[in-house]
């Protein structure tokens, strides 16, 4: 059984290197034009043409989002982004308007195309019917369970199927969503989705104007749209068995960190399981050391039952923080130095997180600031910081610790 190619968003260089060195088999990202997500930073052609080159230096893919529902004027200056996809040597772009996908077709017929999630697609039928366009990779709406997927890769085998695996929940159908354009003028199926439904929200009866009910008894209002985010990293054997050949996580816009985390666990946990090994909680653990709403397996086992829901609030669960990244080490004197990025201090406990490794835990005995003063205080972002560390760490490690309520 072959294993399934681990993909992982990347919303800028950094982000593009951080899913490389963790583990990811491929990344997706996103140019300057006709791609879903403009809160990322995206691409520009040169760094496109370095993040696309220290991929493939690996042996790592990366794809391309093309995934805007497209209106006409979209169709200015898509020729030549093409071509300049083609020229840089990108493995595929992700696509959702049935009209980009024919003019790929005609101007660059080598270049594999991967139906997106927006394309809604959720039976066999149209799986077949993009087959028959010419992608080579379909990725399954989200609001499929295990058993629908099943029987789509067992009628089509002969095509790639890619499923989310982790990330945000959208509360509309594949992530086509009016509510962000009527309520601020963003358009979700333009990338500039101001995320309406994580907002606070109450009900007004239409004979009684100006009096909000709550959702339910609680006076601060509900948060009645507002998903858990979906977590599969305890079912991997069950995604591999239905036929699924790419697991996708979501988070463009999140941090090297998040994206670091995320595909160090789902890595190890697709390793282990290929070892015959049993599901390791670990792997679990970590994910909750990420900045997460709580999570479901959304529709994967049947649709989200209430608890899959945040009724309370729109924040975020933070049960750790990145207080800093090593920028270098030094093999004799064994010190390790970092940027600092949150505020720590002496004697705090402390882990760091390492490519291809498990991650290491100390207690920081002592530091020195920039000057090599002796300092009890990390106080300012941005500062490097240099403490002792029996382990040698590479640079790039990311550096966390628990985060004080």
């Amino acid at each position: 059984m072959k294993k399934p190619e681990l993909l992982a968003p990347a919303g800028d260089l950094t982000k593009l290197k951080a899913a490389i060195d963790y583990g990811a088999d491929a990344v997706y990202i996103g140019g300057k034009n006709f791609s879903l997500r403009v809160a990322s930073e995206n691409f520009s052609h040169d760094f496109m043409a370095e993040g696309i080159k220290y991929a493939h230096d690996r042996g790592k893919k990366v794809y391309v989002a093309l995934n805007i529902i497209a209106h006409n004027t979209d169709f200015d200056g898509l020729k030549e982004y093409i071509d300049e996809l083609v020229e840089l040597k990108a493995d595929g772009v992700i696509v959702a308007d049935l009209g980009i996908t024919d003019f790929i077709r005609t101007y660059a017929p080598d270049l594999h195309i991967h139906v997106s999630t927006q394309a809604s697609v959720t039976n066999f039928a149209t799986v077949d019917f993009y087959k028959k366009l010419g992608a080579t990779r379909v990725v399954l709406a989200r609001e499929l369970s295990m058993d629908e997927i099943r029987e789509i890769t067992k009628r089509v085998p002969d095509i790639e199927i890619e499923c989310f695996v982790h990330g945000a929940m959208c509360i509309s159908y594949s992530g086509r969503c009016l509510l962000s354009n009527y309520m601020t003028g963003r358009d979700s199926n333009m990338g500039d989705c101001a995320q309406s439904c994580r907002w606070k929200y109450h009900l007004m009866e239409e004979k009684r104007p100006g009096e909000y009910l709550p959702v339910y008894e609680d006076d601060r209002g509900t948060f009645i749209f507002n998903s858990k985010d979906i977590c599969m990293i305890e079912h991997i054997d069950k995604l591999i068995e239905a036929g699924v050949t790419t697991f996708k996580i979501e988070g463009r816009v999140k941090s090297e960190y998040y994206v670091a985390t995320v595909v160090k666990a789902y890595r190890d946990a697709i390793d282990a399981y290929f070892e015959g090994k049993p599901f390791n909680p670990a792997h679990l653990e970590e994910l909750k050391k990420i900045s997460h709403r709580g999570y479901t397996t959304g529709f994967y086992f049947g649709k989200p039952a209430p608890n899959a829901q945040v009724y309370t609030s729109n924040s975020y669960i933070r049960n750790y923080e990145l207080i800093g990244t090593v920028t270098s080490y030094n093999k004799e004197t064994k010190i390790v130095e970092v940027e600092q990025k949150n505020r720590f201090f002496k004697g705090d406990e402390i882990e760091i997180l390492l490519p291809g490794k498990d991650f290491i835990t100390l207690t920081i005995t002592s530091m020195w600031d920039e000057d090599g003063n002796e300092i009890d205080v990390a106080p300012h972002p941005t500062r490097k910081v240099t403490f002792p560390c029996e382990t040698e760490v590479p640079e790039g490690s990311f550096v966390r610790k628990v985060k004080l309520l």
